[in-house]
């Protein structure tokens, strides 16, 4: 097996048509995408082909309602529930991990556990829960509320969540399920624990109607970077989905949450790091940025300014002059480390309004690069090796297109480098990433009486 950090690992983060929010538009693009499984299976397929480590789904719960000039012309907000759509794509693949967002705010532990840990089943061992606290506020009128919760109260919720969720896991022992058909016991009821929790926010019995996954709990994803995200990463993470622009601040970003995984307890090895990264990827840098120009120009202005309104936490635009420099921002309750990185980009760069949208319509403030398939495995590895990465989530700017340079042209040079896998060496998510099995922790009470 390689060393702890001799290769890197590589996610495929399935938006959409594409992450640039224009992608849709270009004649190359599957603009049908959101809702055709056929294009799912495919970029699927062509992933576990170029052995990526997982697919991940991000996902929301509502319509944006306020800006309709601007979400008209978007994809966005066309969304199939993902483990419904993660559970069909375990059907036609065999090894990439599969892995979705969980709302800690707008759902509740044991549907969450019970949904993710049937995905583990089905997949034989490939689930992963990206644990989100919801930064959009328009969630919370379709689950009768009149306001968001607040950013502290989200993660305090979010932290016992994730506790009661791998209770319920818990629930039975690996070895419970005796199907003893001669003796005509199913299960060894010794072997089952009832969890009792009572907390600040939940009370749940138990214990779970599923017997344990096959990776003891699914791996644990985290996305926020907050200080409160980071310290929730540490406490509980396996993965982290990270927002960095450069290489300095992707350093800060992983000394940081490294260094809070040692004051946790854990293993600063126990945790991957793993930055979105933007490619548009040509045989020659100036057939990247032919490709690049080319989707700008598809870049509507009210979606521009919509999607930079978004987040920047609701920031009103209007007033202000698109080619102007940026106005200075307030603090907001939601999205607070991605809205730090867009102001810092348009400090750093001296990019107005405009500018500052035609970037972020791209990554949304991840990290972006333009070249050949040299320039951008240079960059991986300059991350990779200067300890800002421990991999990446990466972001192909439009379905199959995007991707298809990426796995075509940069993958190639990434394995003839000796970075990355060229066969999976296990077949379950955790092995890909190194990640030990959980043993099972004992709580709550046992099912037998006394």
């Amino acid at each position: 097996m390689p060393s702890e950090r001799s290769r890197l690992s590589l996610g495929l983060f399935l938006l959409s048509t594409g992450h640039h929010i224009a992608g849709w538009r270009h004649p190359e693009s599957w603009a049908a995408m959101p809702m055709d499984l056929r294009a799912y299976v495919r970029v699927a397929q062509q992933a576990e082909a170029a052995c990526f480590d997982m697919l991940f789904l991000a996902d929301n719960n509502c319509v944006p309602q306020t800006d309709w000039p601007a979400v008209r012309r978007t994809t966005r907000e066309h969304i199939l529930e993902p483990i419904a759509l993660l559970s069909a794509l375990s059907m036609v693949t065999e090894r990439i991990g599969l892995v979705a967002t969980g709302s800690t705010t707008y759902s509740e532990p044991y549907h969450v556990a019970r949904g993710f840990g049937t995905l583990d089943h089905l997949s034989g061992g490939r689930a992963g829960w990206n644990i989100v606290t919801t930064s959009n506020s328009n969630e919370a009128w379709n689950f009768g509320r009149e306001s968001h919760p607040q950013h502290a109260d989200r993660y305090r919720r979010a932290a016992e969540f994730v506790d009661v969720a791998k209770g319920l896991w818990d629930s039975f022992a690996d070895d419970a399920f005796l199907k003893d058909k001669e003796g005509g016991i199913y299960f060894d009821a010794a072997k089952l624990q009832v969890l009792e929790h009572r907390g600040e926010e939940f009370a749940v019995r138990g214990p779970l109607n599923l017997s344990r996954p096959p990776q003891g709990y699914p791996v644990l994803v985290q996305a926020g970077g907050s200080d409160a995200g980071r310290d929730l990463a540490a406490r509980q993470a396996e993965v982290i989905f990270s927002v960095s622009q450069t290489l300095e601040e992707a350093q800060s970003f992983y000394a940081d949450v490294k260094a809070r995984l040692v004051a946790h307890g854990r293993d600063a090895a126990s945790v991957k790091v793993m930055p979105g990264l933007f490619p548009v990827v040509g045989r020659t840098r100036a057939e990247a940025e032919d490709r690049m120009a080319a989707l700008q120009r598809l870049l509507h202005p009210d979606v521009g300014l919509s999607l930079l309104s978004f987040l920047t936490g609701g920031f009103d635009f209007s007033p202000y002059d698109v080619d102007g420099p940026l106005p200075e921002l307030p603090d907001t309750d939601v999205g607070k480390a991605r809205l730090k990185v867009i102001a810092d980009l348009a400090r750093r760069e001296n990019l107005s309004i405009r500018q500052l949208y035609e970037r972020i319509a791209v990554s949304r403030g991840h990290h972006m690069v333009i070249g050949s398939a040299t320039e951008v495995a240079d960059r991986m590895q300059e991350w990779f090796e200067g300890r800002g990465a421990d991999g990446f989530n990466v972001m192909p700017p439009t379905f199959p297109q995007g991707f298809t340079d990426f796995t075509t042209l940069v993958v190639p040079e990434l394995q003839r480098r000796g970075l990355f896998r060229s066969a999976y060496e296990g077949t379950t998510l955790r092995e890909h990433l190194g990640l030990p099995r959980p043993p099972r922790a004992v709580r709550g009470r046992t099912a037998l009486p006394e």
